[in-house]
């Protein structure tokens, strides 16, 4: 997986905040360096410290957009975006989720937990090629017989109960199949803010894959869902 460019910048600014208050301390300037003064040191730091290499590109690892960058300053200054804001992040994220192609949601369950289960990919020792992990167990429960996993995340045992839908075949079930569809592919579109990664917008997961990850939560066959 990328580098966090916000875990990246904070630890940076960090840095640099102890280091100017150190020299504060000792020189005739005793100025404190404005947010802005540190972002650029910060984005100097990691530049120089930081290369490309394999397939993993400085550039693609430091790359930001208007989401993050709002949602950045949000945490750095511990003022939660304005609900217009929020609304207007989420409106153009949704706009770049992909529906599946031959407009079939659901895929295989048992490969979606392979993926689940799979953190591998976007390492500089990956090939450019080679099929991505989702790593959904890092933050999430998913089925009970995994004992191991994250709390980032909600639970998302028993997901389709929760959400209502016992047979995602349905035209009942449409609605909460495409939010989950477009949850996984860029989960900006229902929370500006969400930790969770981007999968499908980032290139991270294919259609199959997200489709795959679906049947997980939605099938009725699904351990999840047992």
């Amino acid at each position: 997986m990328k580098p966090s460019q916000a875990l990246i910048t904070a630890a940076s600014v960090l840095a640099l905040a102890t280091l100017a208050g150190c020299a504060g301390s000792n020189g005739a300037a005793n100025s404190t360096p404005s947010a802005a003064e540190l972002d650029a040191m910060a984005q100097q730091m990691v530049q120089q410290s930081f290369h490309d290499k394999g397939i993993v590109k400085v550039s693609e690892a430091l790359a930001t957009d208007a989401t993050l960058k709002a949602c950045n300053q949000a945490d750095v200054s511990g003022t939660p975006l304005d609900a217009a804001t929020m609304r207007a992040l989420e409106a153009e994220n949704f706009k770049t989720i992909q529906w599946p192609a031959d407009g079939k949601y659901l895929g295989d369950w048992k490969s979606g937990e392979k993926i689940a289960q799979s953190g591998r990919g976007r390492t500089w020792t990956d090939k450019a090629d080679a099929a991505n992990g989702g790593n959904c167990y890092n933050c999430h429960q998913i089925t009970k017989e995994e004992i191991s996993y994250g709390t980032i995340g909600p639970s998302l045992y028993h997901y389709a109960q929760a959400k209502g839908v016992s047979d995602p075949g349905s035209p009942q079930a449409q609605e909460m199949v495409r939010y989950t569809w477009g949850k996984i592919w860029n989960s900006k579109a229902y929370n500006a803010c969400s930790n969770m990664p981007r999968a499908g917008h980032k290139g991270i997961l294919t259609q199959k894959q997200v489709a795959d990850i679906v049947a997980l939560l939605l099938d009725p066959k699904s351990p999840v869902n047992r």
